[in-house]
């Protein structure tokens, strides 16, 4: 199992500062990497995999600088978002050449695995100029997984997927890292990102804004009230007994749903069920309903 670690990383392209005192760690599974146009997402990708050398802090894999230490790229795959690939190659012959490009001796059978995974087969040996856009990704992550590497750094992995090819994308991922890989992708499609990773870093002007389980982060936004939708066997007597508990800012009922509004999380949670007791209701449902994605990145890039 392998880790790669940020020291206080920066880098900057003249009086351009893209990446800024950058500290974390990634190990096993799969971290999802957030962040606007331009933050700095595929700048910190690049050194991770070894393609760039930090203007200043370290990035290390298992201890190793990425950065002049060509023998670290036998353990990481990387997929740049930008097109990588030779339009007369066949998909063969592209992971094929990588598999060269590692040093491996018996390339036939990892290259067929290669292309089983991704789901090529039927396309190997046709000219990669003529492929989708969709094919072409997939063409570029059989080419970063042919040496069977510890480690995957994906830029915008999922680009010109179609859905089947999406979920099969998320499958494979999860199968990679149910083997104790560590993979670290890139996406603008936050639904992405929700349904497949363990843990999320959120990447704003070249600062890391947040890092952790995304409901741990929306749970520590003190400064943000939560909303909760509640069902109850009486929703009219447990709102009544909601509004004289003091952690609560607002109750709606609308729509057979119960939505309560409140700044502490911890308190409102411990408050419901005695809520419940007094207006002699029982409770059917209780899910928060502002825990997302969308609103802990929303809140990050606006603050």
């Amino acid at each position: 199992m392998s880790a790669i670690a940020l020291a206080g990383v920066s880098r900057w392209y003249g009086n351009v500062v893209a990446v800024n005192d950058v500290s974390f760690e990634v190990g096993p599974g799969i971290t999802g990497l957030l962040g606007p146009n331009g933050a700095g997402k595929t700048t910190l990708l690049h050194m991770m995999a070894g393609f760039l050398a930090p203007s200043a802090g370290t990035v290390n894999l298992d201890g190793t600088p990425t950065w002049r230490h060509p023998e670290i790229y036998r353990l990481i795959g990387f997929v740049p978002e930008r097109e990588a690939v030779y339009g007369f190659l066949t998909a063969r012959q592209f992971i094929s050449a990588s598999a060269a490009l590692h040093g491996m001796a018996d390339r036939g059978p990892a290259v067929d695995r290669a292309l089983e995974l991704v789901e090529m087969v039927p396309a190997a040996d046709r000219a990669i100029g003529g492929y989708s856009k969709g094919m072409r990704q997939r063409a570029k992550l059989a080419a970063a997984l042919v040496h069977d590497p510890q480690v995957l750094v994906l830029d915008e992995p999922f680009n010109g997927l179609d859905p089947r090819q999406r979920l099969h994308m998320m499958d494979l991922l999860r199968r990679q890292a149910a083997e104790g890989r560590t993979i670290l992708f890139s996406s603008h499609i936050l639904e992405e990102v929700e349904r497949l990773s363990d843990r999320v870093l959120v990447v704003v002007a070249g600062r890391l804004a947040a890092s952790g389980d995304f409901r741990r982060i929306r749970r520590l936004m003190i400064d943000r009230p939560h909303s909760f939708t509640l069902r109850s066997s009486n929703d009219r007597a447990l709102a009544r007994e909601l509004l004289a508990e003091g952690e609560v800012d607002a109750v709606e009922l609308r729509d057979g749903l119960l939505t309560v509004r409140t700044g502490d999380y911890g308190a409102l949670t411990r408050a419901v069920a005695p809520a419940a007791q007094r207006a002699g209701a029982s409770i059917l449902e209780l899910r928060p309903a502002d825990e997302s994605l969308e609103s802990v990145f929303s809140y990050l890039v606006r603050r």
